[in-house]
Order: C-alpha cells, then structure tokens, then sequence
C-alpha cells in the first residue's frame, strides 16, 4: 500500500498492511525544532537550517529526510515541502541553535525578549528562559457590545494565498504518495478564548450566554465563507480537515455537556457538517484533556477523527474508548504518553507502552499513530529513537 492508501484504509475502519504514522501533520503531532536539530545532527542527516512551520509552539518543519526515515504516512497541506527563499529570515532559537522563520512574523526584540505584533498590539511573547510563545493582550477583552463583535478586523483568506495552496495541493496530490491534510482550524472556543482571555470567555458562558452567542456566530460566519473558499481549492486533493478546540482540561471536560450542547455544538455542527457536504475529506479534530463527555455530541456534529487521545486525562482509557466509539471515529494518537514516558521514560518503557496502546487501538483500523502530543525540546533523542524503533518495528497487521 502506498501512505495515501494505508491512511484511506484505515479511516474506512478496515485493516491496512501497516498502523499508519503522523509526524507533523498537523500542531499537535510534531516536534519542537530545538529537539529536531539534535535528532537530525544525531542521526547526520545534512545540516539544513530547519524551518519553523509553528512560531508560537516552535514547532519543526518536518524535512523529507525524516518522514522517509520514520516511514511517515501523512503531511501537512500548509507546513510540508515549503520553499526556501528571501522571505525565510535567520533566527537563533532559545538554545541556541539555528532556525528560520518566516517574514510574515512580525517579531520584534524588547527589553529583554521576542514579540510577536499584530499592528501595533504585543500580541504574543516569549520570557526570557520561555520556550514558547505565549499569547497576551487580548484584542476583545474589553468588549461589551456586538458591535464590537463585528468591527473586529476578521481574518479572510486573499485569493492569491488560495491559488498557492490550490497549486500546492495539486503538485502533492500528482507527485507523492503522502495522505494530504488539509490544517484549516475551524476553532471557535480557542478562537474566542484568544480573542477575550480565557478567564473572560469562561465567565461570558455563564454570565452572558447572548455576547457568547453573538461572538460564535460571527466565528461561525467567518470560518464557513473561508470554509467554501479553501475547499473549492483544494477540497479535490486533501484527504483530511484539520479542525481544534480544546475542550479539556486534565481531570475534567472545561465546562458542562449540557453547556456544550446549548452554546457551542450548534455552531461546531454547522461547520463539520459544511466540510463534511462539500469534501470527501474526512473531519479530525483536536481537543485535548478529558473531553469523554463530549465525545457522542462531537461524532453527531460531524467528527470523523480525534486527536489527540489522552489518555492520561480523566475518563480517557484507550480501552473504554475503542470499545465505545472504535466503530465510528478514527482514534489519531494516543501513541505515546507525552507527559511522563516520552520525556522522563526509558527506552524500553517507551517501547511497552506503545505496544500497549497499538494492542488496544489498531485491530480493526481506524486508528493512526501519533504521540499524544508534540515532542518537547527536552525529550533525548534517544527515546525519539526508541519510540520510532518501537512504532515501525510493530506497525505490521494483524496488531498483537
């Protein structure tokens, strides 16, 4: 089978050759480019400057040298094979290390650290001793009325950005073999936790259900009119939409299910649904935490997929799942625990668990290899190794 055919396999809930693998096919299943320098100098692949696809997670453009070497099925639409030129600018990252950044990053040095700027907002920064960037000064945050809501300078797609991904989706979909997933986002909780603050948006959902209302939907409004203008690009040659939101936290769901269903999942609905009427792609969505509660109202909603499986969370036991939901849903990672095994684990830990978690996960299909999340700048690259060695060596059906 080629990649394209063991992702579409498996997503029909049948048995491919092999488990598929995802490394960087989306923000949440990559790896942080301070750990991607040292395992490509590990491993002597050539010295490239790696390319950060994610500045604010510092995340590493996965090169095709690593996704051969790791037997990677699936790419990112947007952040795979991206062409060097002038616009790509030298950066040092926190360690120290070699990277490039993209001039579409307005960033800025003040005081004693990097600024990420929107117009003349500080919309995001990175501490000194910080790894990441971290979001601040939320542009809504002080909003009361609806007509704030729609005077806010809302985000739409330009043509010219449309005929560049169309071009590049066709060009991957003639002259690879990679399943191609399409990082579209569709976020509304995460978008207006952005965009208030999330201690202001949590309030807004008990305190005044109505801004709350008025601010999805005009979310909602936005997201679909650039919905229908992506997927008339390149809806012919993606096989996945990437969509996120987190709604857990560790030990429990954000806010009710009942909450959920009366506020947010009207709108989730409609725009799972639109992709799911206009595409043959099939719908991933990230969401973190212990969303367990959520999970039967997210599969009505139109979910096809869910990542990240975390098992570690509340109510989220890979067994419980694929018992209860394996039949209807394609679980996407769950590989690897990413906050315990993966960074302080040993090799042969690493290799257990994974083994473990294809046991309960594969038979059957509908399931795709990934660590739970992205691997962390201090993972050693040994265990980056282990857990690979450990995926390729028992990604062969039938599982177990």
């Amino acid at each position: 089978m080629t990649s394209r055919q063991r992702i579409l396999t498996t997503l029909r809930h049948e048995e491919p050759d092999k488990i598929p693998i995802d490394l960087g096919g989306m923000g949440s299943t990559g790896i942080m480019a301070i750990a991607y320098n040292k395992l490509k100098q590990h491993l002597g692949f050539p010295a490239t400057t790696t390319r950060i696809s994610d500045i604010t997670q510092q995340l590493a453009e996965i090169e095709r040298e690593i996704l051969d070497y790791f037997e990677v099925d699936v790419i990112s639409l947007e952040n795979s094979f991206q062409v060097d030129g002038p616009e790509w600018l030298d950066w040092q990252l926190p360690d120290g290390s070699p990277a490039k950044i993209h001039s579409s990053h307005a960033l800025e040095w003040r005081d004693d650290r990097w600024v990420l700027m929107d117009g003349s907002r500080v919309a995001a920064q990175m501490p000194p001793a910080c790894l990441y960037f971290e979001s601040c000064n939320p542009p809504l945050e002080n909003a009361i009325s609806e007509s704030e809501i729609h005077n806010h300078p809302w985000p739409f797609f330009t043509d010219e950005k449309l005929r560049r991904l169309e071009q590049k989706a066709k060009q991957l979909y003639e002259e690879t073999d990679y399943a191609i997933m399409g990082n579209f986002g569709g976020s509304i909780v995460e978008y207006a936790e952005s965009l208030r603050g999330w201690a202001n948006f949590m309030l807004d959902l008990v305190a005044n259900p109505d801004f709350v209302s008025a601010l999805l939907g005009k979310m909602t409004e936005v997201h679909l009119k650039n919905l229908q203008a992506y997927l008339q690009a390149v809806g012919p040659y993606i096989q996945i939409i990437q969509m996120g939101d987190d709604l857990g936290a560790q030990n429990a769901p954000q806010f009710s299910p009942d909450l959920y269903r009366e506020l947010i999942k009207p709108f989730h609905k409609q725009i799972y649904q639109y992709a799911r009427q206009q595409s043959n792609a099939k719908v991933f969505l990230h969401s973190c935490g212990s969303i367990y509660d959520f999970i039967p109202d997210l599969i009505d909603a139109g979910v096809d997929i869910f990542n990240p499986v975390q098992f570690t969370a509340a109510k989220m036991e890979t067994q419980k799942l694929k018992q209860e939901f394996g039949d209807r849903i394609t679980f996407w990672g769950g590989g690897v625990d990413t906050q315990h095994v993966l960074p302080c684990g040993t090799p042969e830990e690493i290799a257990e668990q994974v083994a473990q978690q294809f046991y309960i996960l594969a038979p059957g299909g509908g399931y795709v290899f990934s660590a739970v999340h992205n691997i962390q700048a201090n993972v050693l690259v040994e265990n980056i190794l282990a857990l690979f060695e450990a995926v390729k060596n028992g990604r062969e059906y039938p599982v177990g």
